[in-house]
């Protein structure tokens, strides 16, 4: 067989990853779930425990998840230009959906339709969770203490407890127990010292008028130090934009989020409808670059450091504590999309028939989520 020459590993990581970025809804575990499919089942990139590595890593730096992984994924297939390529291609069609409904909010102050698409296409990414999470969940499960250690995660994540934490309670769970059979503590140093990678820039211009300068600042600080979900992100966007320097309304925070959600890609996003709000177009570009600049930085930091965890068997065993309990906090969070997406018999019909379309048919992730979708509008529209 010919091997494929970089640029065509180019080529291949550019599409792929414009695709996702420009067909896909539903947050990172979502997102997460798809490049799986995409990279691990569909094109052989690499094995269920290479990605599982990565997304334990990956949870382990600030910023957006999914975002991350794409960086990641596309810095292992095609090389630093893969690197830039996955990134950029992986957030652009997001932000230039969300600068062109920014526009529209502004002129014309409502996208109350933008949550149609929602409705029809959270039944479906549920379907394509949960099928990722078995196909993971096999690799990552393996042992009766990682199987419980993932269980108890879930349990303690719907009961609340932060998820940065509980990353770290599964992989010292984990550690302790490997410890217990080796009896020596050498070595594991740099592994704990991995959090030190979160970088927390705190030097903002404290003014309240409008300072191009200022908006890049903050952006660029909660880029640096925000883990989880959209929800962590509103709570950060208010507390700068409101609170801080009140540029925005707690209304015109909700609608971003709300923005970010409904339109593909990462959630972060909804920096380009803010930047939009309080600068115009330079403004949303500015919003954007300061807030997706820390995963770039970071990732490129953290492949450093994978290739030494991969051949450490302390940095192994913390990566499968977590791994687990990354997958008990995507557990958690189908579960929340669940209760959230699934509240009709629209809505159940369609998640069932997903979940067979997945794990029967093999049905590609894209055209599951642009049928959803696509049956969430006519539903609307048909039943007013």
């Amino acid at each position: 067989m010919k091997s494929e020459t970089p640029l065509q590993r180019l080529k291949e990581v550019a599409l792929l990853f414009l695709k996702i970025g420009a067909l896909s809804f539903g947050g990172p575990a979502v997102y997460i779930a798809i490049m799986h499919r995409e990279t691990v089942h569909k094109r052989h990139w690499l094995d269920d425990q290479a990605f599982l590595d990565l997304v334990g890593a990956t949870n382990l730096i600030p910023g957006p998840n999914a975002t991350e992984m794409a960086i990641h994924l596309g810095l292992r297939r095609a090389g630093w230009r893969g690197f830039g390529s996955a990134g950029i291609l992986f957030i652009l069609p997001g932000v230039l959906a969300t600068m062109v409904l920014a526009w529209a909010y502004v002129r014309y102050g409502t996208l109350s339709q933008a949550q149609w698409v929602l409705y029809g296409v959270k039944p479906v990414v549920i379907a394509i969770v949960i099928q990722a999470l078995w196909s993971l969940g096999k690799t990552a499960v393996k042992s009766v203490l990682t199987a419980l250690v993932g269980i108890a995660i879930l349990v303690l994540y719907l009961f609340g407890l932060n998820e940065l934490l509980l990353l770290f309670v599964g992989a010292a769970v984990t550690l302790i127990f490997y410890a217990a059979r080796h009896a020596r503590w050498k070595g594991t140093t740099a592994v704990i010292a991995l959090p030190l990678l979160k970088v927390p820039l705190a030097a903002t211009v404290n003014i309240v008028s409008f300072s191009q300068l200022t908006l890049f600042l903050s952006f660029l600080k909660i880029g640096s130090v925000l883990y989880g979900s959209g929800y962590v992100l509103l709570a950060f966007l208010r507390s700068e934009f409101v609170t801080r320097l009140g540029w925005l309304t707690n209304q015109q925070i909700l609608d971003a989020i709300a923005v970010g959600q409904a339109t593909p890609g990462p959630v972060f996003s909804s920096a380009a409808f803010a930047g939009y709000l309080v600068g115009s177009w330079p403004g949303a570009l500015l919003a954007t670059a300061g807030i997706f600049l820390p995963s770039f930085v970071l990732v490129a930091l953290l492949s450093r450091f994978m290739p030494w965890a991969r051949k450490s068997p302390w940095a192994r065993a913390f990566l499968d504590g977590v791994n687990v309990a990354s997958l008990g906090l995507m557990a958690g969070v189908t579960w929340e999309l669940a209760r959230s997406g699934v509240v009709d018999i629209f809505t159940i019909v369609l998640a069932l028939v997903s979940l067979v379309l997945v794990f029967r048919f093999k049905v590609n992730s894209v055209w599951l989520i642009l049928g959803g979708g696509a049956l969430g509008v006519i539903y609307k529209l048909i039943m007013g």
